[in-house]
């Protein structure tokens, strides 16, 4: 089974309301020690986040010239740096996981924004149930070598693969025959999506090419079966 954020997730929330002054919400993130905190309202629904980037716009330059001209990204960091209130300073609205999202999803959302921590959220209610952060998601590599064999072992199963099956140091070692060029190429890309897989080293085999390969306009077509081959 992929793991999700369920896995993974810190259930213990700093978090702070809108009407939080600029010095609560250092308060909180220093007493205990995080890098961004949820903002909620008071149905603990996320409504955005503070991070110490947020926080650090207070350092900026703020001269008179720097408004005259401005575009977009520059004029929201101004306004933030300005803010005094938890409610001018957050940004929102804020991207949220639940305890059901895959850790590469997660992994994905936080690369794809920039941002080194989530909010977990009930998926019905939108109320936070815990945050994830990076360094949550790295434990999935540090999965026993017996786990990630028993699950490369189902999709090997799945695939209906005479594959033999070796793990070391997170390294997927297979070797084997299966019917079809086609089913191998799936085979290695579910094996890859195995959580805590560092690389897949394959000695595979095909009997068929079901793939085949491009042939040029007006060149003539080989006929008869194919032949077997090995992964490439």
């Amino acid at each position: 089974m992929p793991m999700t954020v369920r896995d993974v997730m810190n259930r213990f929330v700093v978090a702070v309301e809108a009407t939080a002054s600029f010095t609560d919400v250092v308060t909180a993130m220093c007493r205990f020690n995080v890098g961004a905190v949820p903002v909620v309202d008071a149905e603990r629904r996320v409504i955005g986040m503070v991070s110490d980037e947020d926080l650090l716009l207070k350092n900026l330059d703020r001269r008179i010239g720097d408004t005259i001209v401005e575009g977009p990204y520059r004029g929201r960091e101004r306004r933030k740096a300005a803010g005094r209130t938890v409610s001018q300073i957050m940004s929102s609205p804020a991207i949220t996981v639940t305890e059901d999202t895959p850790l590469r999803r997660a992994a994905w959302a936080m690369h794809h924004n920039r941002i080194k921590e989530l909010p977990v959220v009930d998926g019905q209610t939108g109320r936070i149930t815990g945050m994830v952060k990076q360094s949550d998601l790295v434990r999935a590599f540090c999965r026993p070598g017996e786990d990630l064999r028993d699950d490369v072992l189902e999709v090997v199963g799945r695939h209906r693969a005479d594959c033999a099956v070796r793990v070391e140091d997170g390294i997927v070692h297979l070797e084997g025959r299966v019917a079809l060029r086609s089913r191998l190429h799936a085979l290695i890309e579910e094996v890859w999506r195995v959580d805590g897989v560092v690389d897949v080293e394959t000695a595979m085999t095909y009997e068929t090419d079901d793939v085949g390969r491009a042939v040029p306009a007006g060149a003539p077509r080989r006929t008869g079966p194919a032949e077997g081959g090995k992964a490439r």
